[in-house]
């Protein structure tokens, strides 16, 4: 079968939140669904009509045949993904309190922190045109951060386009520890996705001409989330600022960032330039902030275009 445009990898978790505003001590109800970065994105490329596969180990338990059959549902192709017996797929349980959201974390030992490199199809990367990875994969555990360098390897090889977001956790890893892999990391990308609240830890400091600087000496398009009000957009030295989209109401901003990254890699697989490309992201992340869910808000390209073109909404 042929690789599609976009691929990605990573652990995906099962999650579960009160189905009301209370604290998880408290909630009566759990509501189930998934989330990860990199499955998020491919959701979102998807749905705008592009061509998106994701792969991953999940444990061979229901969370696991869930979140494959989910993404399958959503067509993402998952031909590549495993469900590996006696393994467990993570789980992670969010609550919001007082306005702020808490995400406590079961994953230790789970099926994706095992992931090795020859666990990676070489063809189907190589097939692909653009790879998308996180830090995510790389704070897992030594043997996933040995897998994300070898799918670097296998497209850098094949002339395949890197895009990297990354993701910074640091419940998973400590600021020193993310700078020496992620900074490296970025330095091989062809698009570089950060925000700028991560390029202040990374770099330690709130110096923006400073950053642009150190950004400007990367070969990649680096696209630069939440400066103020707009994104950054710095290509061959070149600085262009792009407004944000403004959400008519914000209800969850969980995935908002992976919903502004599908749409920017949906726009680039398309041939737009990195700035248009941006300005269908930011819709993308404006229309997914205005519904719960880490991925369910992701809108379809009908929906994005309509805004991109100010049309009127015909209720009736």
């Amino acid at each position: 079968m042929n690789s599609p445009d976009l691929i990605t990898f990573g652990e995906t978790m099962a999650l579960f939140m009160p189905a009301e505003d209370k604290g998880l001590e408290r909630a009566g109800q759990l509501v189930q669904g998934f989330g990860g970065a990199e499955s998020n994105v491919a959701i979102g490329v998807a749905r705008l009509g592009g061509s998106a596969g994701w792969f991953g180990s999940l444990g061979a338990d229901p969370f696991g045949t869930m979140i494959y059959k989910t993404l399958r549902g959503e067509g993402v192709d998952v031909s590549r993904a495993s469900m590996v017996e006696g393994e467990s797929t993570g789980l992670m349980f969010r609550e919001r309190i007082a306005g702020r959201t808490s995400v406590h974390y079961y994953r230790r030992h789970s099926a994706a922190s095992k992931m090795q490199p020859d666990y990676l199809d070489e063809a189907y990367i190589r097939g692909s045109k653009l790879l998308h990875v996180t830090g995510i994969t790389a704070a897992l555990s030594s043997n996933c951060l040995d897998t994300l360098h070898r799918s670097i390897e296998i497209a850098k090889s094949a002339g395949v386009k890197i895009s990297f977001d990354p993701n910074l956790r640091l419940k998973l890893w400590t600021i020193e520890e993310a700078r020496a892999v992620l900074l490296p990391m970025a330095a091989e990308a062809d698009y570089f996705l950060p925000g700028w609240d991560e390029l202040q830890l990374l770099y330690d400091t709130d110096n923006l001409d400073l950053v642009l600087e150190k950004l400007s000496a990367l070969k990649a398009v680096c696209i630069i989330k939440g400066v103020g009000e707009k994104t950054i957009v710095l290509e061959k030295g070149v600085r262009i600022e792009v407004p944000f989209f403004p959400a008519r109401e914000v209800v969850d901003t969980v995935g908002a960032g992976d919903a502004f990254c599908a749409g920017f890699l949906y726009s680039i697989l398309k041939g737009q330039s990195a700035r248009e490309a941006v300005e269908v992201a930011s819709i993308n992340g404006s229309l997914a902030v205005q519904m719960k869910g880490d991925w369910e808000a992701l809108p379809v390209w009908s929906t994005v275009e309509q805004e991109l073109g100010n049309k009127a909404w015909v209720e009736r």
